[in-house]
């Protein structure tokens, strides 16, 4: 007799659990009462219904994307939906049109290799195909291409339409900006109350030619970038300047009555706020002094905690920086916040790299003899235990790049601040947080 996966013996009309997998791209219609994901599953529904002579049956359980793209697989319901068929809670995958489940000829692979390896069938309501069979899997796959074609050739289609926009001095959406409103039209109206705070950040800008002071004398002003209201009612902006924002309000064209799409810079429909003179000004000083990026904080010294060392005070990350005093170079964490908004607003402002490396090493080497000492050996294959295993016994004959990989597979993140002189150190993925006291950090001889 033959056996179900269960190993239980399959009856005339074995149980087919179905489960209901719908998608839309976009959330637009979502908050209806009866949307488009509601007509995929009543759909889905319908059919399942039709084949209970074979023992259908529909889960109760909802997989619906709305909002995600199917050009990837990043998306929640279908996370869970792959999760419960590896956890056999699945028999077949129902869904209304095969670009539903995928966009995307590589990844639909990749789902059906899962769902071959666990037995579980697939079904499109409204496209007749058998996956079992292999002209099933060639009809498969040529309306996957013709999916994947129609999905590159809308993007073609959309940035066409937007280099053809913004030719004609249109403005093409995007979030609103300072001095500007956008109307009915969805055009770019002037705000007079706005536009005369724009030309009094481009004339502070021309007295002091520096971002940092700029910021700092908006932040005594209590003036904020732009603060506007979703579709959804949700509010948006409002947040005070930094030097990358200051930044790009001031290089922004659209201030002197331009757009720009790419390299190009066309004449626009809204009015200029500020004069071409003072612009022209502005962008010969910005030019000057270089632009703010997030590549001019890179350094080519290996940053141990690069990625996971985050200030307490700013909750914002720290970065690796370093400067030369001679022919000495001197590696620091800075915080991105200071960076941002000047020395003054953060007590933690940087920290000697060095130092608080080796503290935090010297915790972690700590933690890791505890933890060695208490792995069982059937725990030994665990990636975890093998790490921490590792970490115990050979983090002195590991390359910088080895110990760098190996470090961050064990630890989530390192928090910092300077005010309380403390570190806290998150393990994963345990998540177990051990904080220290960094009283120490400042002397490095003590922490060998």
């Amino acid at each position: 007799m033959k056996q179900t996966r269960n190993g239980s013996a399959a009856s005339a009309r074995a149980i087919v659990r179905c489960a209901v997998y719908t998608r839309k791209s976009t959330e637009e219609g979502l908050e209806q009462e009866f949307n488009t994901l509601d007509a995929q599953r009543e759909s889905a529904e319908a059919f399942i219904k039709s084949q209970a002579h074979d023992g259908w049956t529909c889960l109760p359980d909802r997989y619906d994307d709305g909002g995600f793209t199917g050009g990837n697989m990043d998306r929640p319901a279908l996370k869970r939906l792959l999760a419960d068929i590896e956890a056999i809670k699945i028999d077949c995958v129902v869904i209304y049109k095969l670009d539903r489940l995928s966009r995307s000829l590589l990844d639909f692979a990749k789902m059906m290799d899962t769902f071959e390896r666990h037995h579980v069938a697939f079904v499109s309501t409204t496209q007749q195909f058998n996956s079992a069979t292999s002209m099933g899997r060639l009809v498969l796959n040529m309306l996957l291409s013709f999916a994947q074609f129609e999905r590159e050739l809308i993007s073609e289609r959309t940035r066409d339409k937007i280099a053809a926009t913004r030719r004609k001095g249109k403005w093409t959406g995007g979030h609103p900006l300072l001095g500007y409103d956008v109307d009915e039209r969805c055009k770019l109206v002037v705000n007079e109350e706005e536009a005369a705070r724009v030309r009094s950040i481009f004339a502070l800008y021309l007295k002091r030619e520096a971002l940092l002071p700029v910021v700092q004398e908006l932040a005594r002003r209590g003036w904020f970038n732009k603060r506007w209201t979703t579709r959804k009612g949700k509010e948006r902006g409002g947040r005070p300047f930094t030097k990358t924002t200051l930044h790009q309000l001031l290089a922004n064209v659209v201030y002197c009555g331009k757009v720009r799409y790419k390299s190009e810079v066309h004449a626009g429909e809204q009015a200029a706020i500020v004069d071409a003179d003072t612009s022209e000004k502005v962008q010969a000083i910005l030019q000057r002094n270089g632009q703010p990026s997030r590549t001019a904080m890179r350094t080519e010294f290996d940053a141990l905690l690069k990625g996971i060392l985050r200030c307490v005070p700013c909750d914002c990350a720290m970065t690796p920086a370093h400067t030369r005093r001679g022919t000495r170079r001197y590696q620091y964490y800075t915080c991105v916040g200071a960076q941002q908004r000047g020395w003054h607003t953060c007590p933690s402002k940087s920290v000697p790299a060095g130092e608080i490396e080796r503290f935090v090493v010297a915790q972690v080497r700590s933690s890791a003899k505890d933890r060695a000492g208490t792995i069982s050996p059937e725990q030994l294959g665990d990636t975890a235990g093998a790490a921490w295993r590792r970490l115990d016994t050979s983090w002195d004959n590991l390359s910088s790049l080895e110990q760098a990989r190996l470090f961050h597979q064990l630890v989530e993140r390192v928090d910092y601040d300077g005010a309380a002189q403390t570190v806290s150190i998150r393990f994963h993925p345990l998540e177990m947080q051990t904080p220290v006291d960094d009283s120490a950090a400042g002397r490095p001889e003590d922490n060998p």
